[in-house]
């Protein structure tokens, strides 16, 4: 995982935007996406192994992320992802 340090600034600044251009540069670093030339929505669909479990994983952070901010006990516990 690259995991955005404090000197390095994205430009989105939207809660789980580090998972999200993690994401994102783990799907366009895929063998599906170099040399098949899919979308990453449609890499992320497949199974076939063409697509590191790294990138699954992160999927799943993203989604945990996205999923903590609607959760009104993150009042408390904050926010899950990085």
């Amino acid at each position: 995982m690259m995991k955005y340090e404090d000197e390095e600034e994205l430009a989105d600044k939207t809660p789980c935007a580090g998972v999200r251009a993690d994401l994102k540069m783990c799907l366009l670093e895929s063998d599906c996406c170099k040399k098949e030339g899919k979308t990453p929505r449609e890499c992320l669909k497949r199974t076939d192994g063409s697509v590191p479990a790294e990138c699954h994983a992160l999927r799943t952070t993203f989604f945990e992320c996205k999923r903590s901010i609607l959760d009104n006990r993150t009042r408390f516990r904050g926010r899950k992802g990085y």
